[in-house]
Protein backbone atom coordinates (compact mmCIF):
# COMPACT_ATOMS: atom_id res chain seq x y z
CA UNK A 1 0.00 0.00 0.00
CA UNK A 2 1.36 3.45 -1.24
CA UNK A 3 1.62 5.80 1.72
CA UNK A 4 -0.78 9.12 1.44
CA UNK A 5 1.43 12.18 0.46
CA UNK A 6 0.44 14.64 2.95
CA UNK A 7 2.00 18.10 1.55
CA UNK A 8 3.01 20.99 3.43
CA UNK A 9 3.26 24.75 2.17
CA UNK A 10 5.63 26.37 4.25
CA UNK A 11 8.26 29.38 4.51
CA UNK A 12 11.55 28.55 5.68
CA UNK A 13 11.90 31.38 7.47
CA UNK A 14 8.17 31.17 9.62
CA UNK A 15 8.80 29.45 13.11
CA UNK A 16 4.99 28.03 13.57
CA UNK A 17 5.13 26.47 10.07
CA UNK A 18 8.58 25.08 11.41
CA UNK A 19 6.93 23.52 14.66
CA UNK A 20 4.11 22.37 11.96
CA UNK A 21 6.55 20.52 9.96
CA UNK A 22 8.32 18.91 12.78
CA UNK A 23 4.54 17.89 14.21
CA UNK A 24 4.14 16.45 10.43
CA UNK A 25 7.25 14.02 10.77
CA UNK A 26 6.34 13.24 13.69
CA UNK A 27 3.00 11.69 12.52
CA UNK A 28 4.36 10.29 9.83
CA UNK A 29 6.18 8.01 12.69
CA UNK A 30 2.90 6.34 13.53
CA UNK A 31 0.79 7.12 10.42
CA UNK A 32 0.96 5.65 6.93
CA UNK A 33 1.43 8.81 5.22
CA UNK A 34 4.89 10.78 3.13
CA UNK A 35 5.26 14.46 4.02
CA UNK A 36 5.98 16.60 1.16
CA UNK A 37 7.55 20.38 2.02
CA UNK A 38 6.66 22.82 -0.70
CA UNK A 39 7.41 26.63 -0.44
CA UNK A 40 4.60 29.34 0.24
CA UNK A 41 6.18 32.92 0.85
CA UNK A 42 5.43 35.26 2.81
CA UNK A 43 7.21 38.00 0.65
CA UNK A 44 5.24 37.06 -1.89
CA UNK A 45 2.13 37.25 0.06
CA UNK A 46 3.01 40.52 1.68
CA UNK A 47 4.27 42.44 -1.53
CA UNK A 48 3.19 45.85 -2.07
CA UNK A 49 1.33 45.43 2.13
CA UNK A 50 1.59 48.40 4.09
CA UNK A 51 3.92 47.10 7.03
CA UNK A 52 5.61 48.01 10.30
CA UNK A 53 9.08 48.80 9.52
CA UNK A 54 10.49 45.44 11.04
CA UNK A 55 7.84 43.71 9.69
CA UNK A 56 8.35 45.22 6.39
CA UNK A 57 12.59 44.44 6.95
CA UNK A 58 11.76 40.56 8.02
CA UNK A 59 9.99 39.84 4.58
CA UNK A 60 12.01 41.68 2.28
CA UNK A 61 15.16 39.47 4.07
CA UNK A 62 12.90 36.38 3.64
CA UNK A 63 13.27 36.17 -0.33
CA UNK A 64 16.50 34.34 -0.38
CA UNK A 65 15.60 31.39 1.96
CA UNK A 66 12.27 30.77 0.12
CA UNK A 67 13.95 30.95 -3.50
CA UNK A 68 16.90 28.56 -2.40
CA UNK A 69 13.77 26.01 -1.08
CA UNK A 70 12.77 26.11 -4.86
CA UNK A 71 16.06 25.95 -6.38
CA UNK A 72 17.09 22.64 -4.64
CA UNK A 73 13.63 21.44 -5.11
CA UNK A 74 14.43 22.20 -9.34
CA UNK A 75 18.13 20.74 -8.71
CA UNK A 76 18.07 17.83 -6.23
CA UNK A 77 14.54 16.62 -5.81
CA UNK A 78 11.53 17.01 -3.17
CA UNK A 79 14.23 14.76 -0.44
CA UNK A 80 16.67 17.16 -0.62
CA UNK A 81 14.10 20.24 0.10
CA UNK A 82 13.41 18.40 3.30
CA UNK A 83 16.55 17.56 4.12
CA UNK A 84 18.02 21.46 3.55
CA UNK A 85 14.42 22.68 6.05
CA UNK A 86 15.49 20.23 8.50
CA UNK A 87 19.30 21.48 8.51
CA UNK A 88 17.76 25.04 7.77
CA UNK A 89 15.49 25.06 10.94
CA UNK A 90 17.75 23.58 13.25
CA UNK A 91 20.08 26.65 12.64
CA UNK A 92 18.03 29.25 11.96
CA UNK A 93 14.97 28.43 14.22
CA UNK A 94 16.66 26.43 16.96
CA UNK A 95 19.82 27.14 16.95
CA UNK A 96 18.80 31.09 16.95
CA UNK A 97 20.95 31.51 13.95
CA UNK A 98 18.89 34.54 12.84
CA UNK A 99 21.21 37.24 12.09
CA UNK A 100 22.72 36.46 8.23
CA UNK A 101 20.26 34.38 7.12
CA UNK A 102 22.48 33.96 3.94
CA UNK A 103 25.11 32.52 6.11
CA UNK A 104 22.71 30.44 8.06
CA UNK A 105 21.32 29.01 4.39
CA UNK A 106 25.15 28.23 3.03
CA UNK A 107 26.18 26.13 6.43
CA UNK A 108 21.90 24.19 5.73
CA UNK A 109 23.61 23.67 2.67
CA UNK A 110 26.77 21.75 3.80
CA UNK A 111 24.57 20.18 6.76
CA UNK A 112 21.73 18.61 3.92
CA UNK A 113 25.21 17.57 1.95
CA UNK A 114 24.08 19.96 -1.28
CA UNK A 115 25.91 21.52 -3.44
CA UNK A 116 27.40 25.05 -2.43
CA UNK A 117 26.66 26.06 -5.83
CA UNK A 118 22.66 26.69 -5.23
CA UNK A 119 23.06 29.69 -3.14
CA UNK A 120 23.59 31.19 -6.21
CA UNK A 121 20.30 31.29 -6.55
CA UNK A 122 19.40 33.25 -2.92
CA UNK A 123 19.46 36.54 -4.23
CA UNK A 124 15.99 37.73 -5.62
CA UNK A 125 16.33 38.21 -8.84
CA UNK A 126 12.83 39.69 -10.44
CA UNK A 127 11.30 37.63 -12.90
CA UNK A 128 13.88 34.93 -13.66
CA UNK A 129 13.42 31.20 -13.49
CA UNK A 130 13.46 30.66 -9.90
CA UNK A 131 11.62 33.94 -9.16
CA UNK A 132 8.79 32.43 -11.36
CA UNK A 133 8.74 28.86 -10.03
CA UNK A 134 8.52 30.89 -6.50
CA UNK A 135 6.07 32.31 -7.49
CA UNK A 136 3.83 29.64 -9.06
CA UNK A 137 4.52 26.92 -6.01
CA UNK A 138 2.74 29.66 -3.82
CA UNK A 139 -0.27 30.25 -6.46
CA UNK A 140 -0.38 26.78 -6.08
CA UNK A 141 -1.08 26.86 -2.36
CA UNK A 142 -3.90 29.80 -2.29
CA UNK A 143 -5.40 27.90 -5.19
CA UNK A 144 -6.21 25.33 -2.90
CA UNK A 145 -7.10 27.81 0.22
CA UNK A 146 -7.88 31.15 -0.71
CA UNK A 147 -5.58 34.22 0.34
CA UNK A 148 -6.48 35.03 3.45
CA UNK A 149 -3.71 33.02 5.13
CA UNK A 150 -0.21 33.09 6.06
CA UNK A 151 1.84 29.87 6.28
CA UNK A 152 1.85 26.90 6.81
CA UNK A 153 -0.86 25.70 4.60
CA UNK A 154 -1.60 21.78 4.87
CA UNK A 155 -3.38 19.85 1.72
CA UNK A 156 -4.36 16.18 2.17
CA UNK A 157 -4.20 15.79 -2.02
CA UNK A 158 -7.82 15.87 -1.98
CA UNK A 159 -10.38 17.57 -0.41
CA UNK A 160 -10.36 20.86 1.53
CA UNK A 161 -6.91 22.58 2.55
CA UNK A 162 -6.64 24.79 5.30
CA UNK A 163 -4.29 27.39 6.90
CA UNK A 164 -2.08 25.24 10.10
CA UNK A 165 -2.39 23.60 12.48
CA UNK A 166 -0.45 26.07 14.69
CA UNK A 167 0.92 23.92 17.19
CA UNK A 168 3.10 24.48 19.56
CA UNK A 169 5.15 22.43 21.25
CA UNK A 170 4.70 19.90 18.27
CA UNK A 171 3.06 16.98 19.11
CA UNK A 172 4.40 13.84 19.15
CA UNK A 173 4.07 9.95 19.17
CA UNK A 174 0.40 9.01 18.88
CA UNK A 175 -0.74 12.42 20.06
CA UNK A 176 0.98 13.29 16.67
CA UNK A 177 -1.10 10.60 14.73
CA UNK A 178 -4.32 11.49 16.50
CA UNK A 179 -4.21 15.57 15.21
CA UNK A 180 -3.04 14.33 11.72
CA UNK A 181 -6.11 12.22 11.40
CA UNK A 182 -8.62 14.51 12.90
CA UNK A 183 -7.13 17.02 10.33
CA UNK A 184 -7.09 14.47 7.77
CA UNK A 185 -11.31 13.84 8.57
CA UNK A 186 -11.66 18.37 8.75
CA UNK A 187 -10.41 17.89 4.96
CA UNK A 188 -13.30 15.69 3.88
CA UNK A 189 -15.62 18.52 4.89
CA UNK A 190 -16.79 20.74 2.60
CA UNK A 191 -18.20 23.73 4.30
CA UNK A 192 -15.25 23.27 7.05
CA UNK A 193 -13.84 26.75 7.02
CA UNK A 194 -11.91 27.55 10.34
CA UNK A 195 -11.31 26.74 13.25
CA UNK A 196 -9.45 28.52 16.17
CA UNK A 197 -8.65 30.21 19.93
CA UNK A 198 -6.38 32.88 21.26
CA UNK A 199 -2.70 32.00 21.28
CA UNK A 200 -1.28 32.17 24.69
CA UNK A 201 2.47 31.61 24.14
CA UNK A 202 5.36 31.80 22.02
CA UNK A 203 7.63 29.04 19.87
CA UNK A 204 7.87 26.38 22.39
CA UNK A 205 10.79 24.32 20.73
CA UNK A 206 10.98 21.17 23.04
Amino acid sequence: MTARTVELFVDPVCPFAWMTSRWLLHAAEVREVTPKFSVMSLSVLNEGRDLDPGYRASMDDAWGPARLAIAIGRAEGEEAVARWYTAWGERFHVGGESSDRRATAVAALADAGLPESLIEAYAPVAGDEVDQALRASHARALSRVGDEVGTPVISFGEGTAYFGPVVSPAPKGEEAGKLLDALATMATIDGFYELKRSRTGGVDLS
